[in-house]
């Protein structure tokens, strides 16, 4: 298996290439040159797999047995999950009316991420120490990207982490999960400023081909694509969760509703259809609505600014995983995607040419269909929706009422689709929103909801932990002090090796 840039202009590499690169040399990001078409029949017996054995299927299909195998892989993946406190790892809640909520977030992090990220750094140890190489990870976070990923390597000998947090832009909780992380490969920086001004020093430093490849640096965003490959095993797992039945041809569509912040889940869930998977998709975001505008109107471009929602960790400008859609939805249209992005680049804004915005809408939005045209017309659509942080409380104590079951701020992003839907009284697919992370993790969000934080112990023991975080203030060189710090770390490396 091979991956291209989603702007043709680099090498193509194998799946430990894309794993160590983030970015590609052309700015562009990794994308499978060819994508392995699912029939039926192996749809059918993927039906009946608990959620790992899906990341297995999918790894094995993307990474290929010559690069790991398959033995080492199912290692690798178990070794992943074994402290997620579910013993299915990843766990459908059926609640009223027809909600379906998948829990994404069992992991030690209380957030989805802990699943792609836990599988990445197996595989990021495993190249490494095959290899004797030590690597740098440089990660920009707007809340639980970085617990996430410094959970899933510390303390590994071969891997130093650098996470940059925006300072006041994630919650208390989100923060302490991260500086309260005093093993000696964390290097944790609070940033004066929000998540899109923190990425722009980490891409300054990636932009320096020679500086990366010196100190062995790589990213952990949703930009690498090992992240984004775990992630299509959410939508085949949400699939077979919610499918009536798997008896009849064609298999029946089931619509998915992606709370999204970077677009990586998206992206995913596009990259599942493509293969075979009959899913609608439906992307909810919050108030930071570029995503609903491109899907709607073609329009990408930033806004003025970013506001600041309950749904904090979608509180994100620059969707880098569009650019992977666009890529994925033109039929690998290279010079096309690398034309668009270096326009939204240079201007901040672009429009998408009516063809791909055609595609990217697939047939349009659903609603005034009725349902037999709706399951004819399905392959590729994708509907969005932007919720209010009033629709965002009013669905978290909805559910609280109907269900006693509390729904963290991003979560609720998604169920307000559903319930919006099922006010409506039309025929509808059956339906499946991702929830990405545990309301344990925003107590501020469940009291603007008027409702009462269920917060565990081992999160509530955070507060009385020493904490270490040293401060990129207003006014410093971000770029030169995260230079610095890469610089310091290879000369230690050196030191002791």
């Amino acid at each position: 298996m091979w991956y291209v840039s989603t702007r043709g202009m680099a090498p193509r590499v194998d799946f430990e290439g894309a794993l160590f690169s983030g970015y590609a040399p052309d700015g562009g990001l990794f994308m499978p040159e060819e994508l392995p078409q699912l029939d039926i029949e192996t749809l059918r017996q993927w039906s009946s797999l608990s959620y790992p054995s899906l990341v297995k299927e999918l790894c094995t299909l993307f990474i290929g047995p010559e690069l790991i195998p398959r033995d080492v892989l199912n290692d690798l993946i178990n070794r992943a999950f074994h402290r997620f406190r579910h013993r299915e790892v990843v766990h459908l809640s059926r609640l009223r009316n027809g909600l379906n909520v998948l829990e994404l977030w069992h992991g030690a992090t209380y957030a989805f991420k802990d699943l792609s990220l836990g599988c990445t750094a197996q595989f990021l140890q495993y190249f490494l120490e095959k290899k004797e190489k030590h690597v740098t990870v440089v990660v920009g976070t707007s809340g639980d990207t970085g617990s996430a990923a410094i959970e899933s390597v510390q303390g590994a000998k071969n891997v130093d982490i650098i996470v940059l947090l925006p300072q006041g832009h994630c919650t208390k909780i989100q923060e302490l999960q991260m500086t309260t992380v005093l093993r000696e490969n964390v290097h944790v920086f609070g940033v004066e400023g929000n998540s899109d001004e923190l990425d722009e020093p980490i891409k300054a430093v990636f932009a320096d081909v020679a500086f990366v490849k010196k100190h062995n640096l790589m990213s952990l965003n949703s930009i690498n694509w090992s992240r984004v490959l775990v992630q299509i095993a959410h939508h085949f797992f949400a699939y077979f969760q919610c499918a009536p039945s798997l008896d009849t041809h064609p298999l029946p569509p089931v619509e998915v509703v992606v709370p999204t912040g970077a677009a990586g889940n998206l992206a995913a869930g596009c990259l599942a259809q493509k293969m075979g998977l009959p899913l609608h998709l439906v992307v909810a975001v919050n108030r930071n609505d570029i995503i609903h505008r491109t899907v709607q109107r073609g329009d990408f471009s930033l806004s003025k600014a970013v506001e600041l929602t309950l749904a904090s960790a979608m509180d994100i400008q620059v969707p880098y995983n569009m650019e992977r859609i666009f890529w994925l939805l033109s039929g690998s249209d290279s010079q096309g995607t690398r034309a668009l992005m270096e326009q939204f680049e240079r201007t901040q804004s672009t429009s998408l040419p009516k063809e791909l915005h055609d595609k990217v809408q697939g047939s349009g939005s659903h609603n005034s269909h009725q349902l037999s045209s709706l399951r004819s017309s399905l392959s590729e659509a994708m509907t969005s929706e932007s919720v209010s942080d009033e629709a965002i409380t009013r669905t978290m104590s909805r559910c609280w009422e109907e269900n006693q079951y509390l729904l963290c701020p991003h979560s609720a992003v998604a169920v307000s689709y559903h319930y919006q839907q099922t006010n409506r009284q039309q025929p509808s697919l059956p339906r499946c929103c991702l929830a990405p992370a545990s309301a344990a993790k925003f107590p501020e969000a469940v009291l603007a909801a008027g409702l009462t934080p269920e917060t565990p112990a081992e999160i509530l023991a955070l507060e009385f932990k020493e904490t270490r975080c040293t401060p990129m203030r207003k006014g410093d060189d971000w770029t030169l002090m995260l230079r610095n710090t890469i610089e310091g770390l290879s000369w230690q490396q050196r030191a002791h090796s």
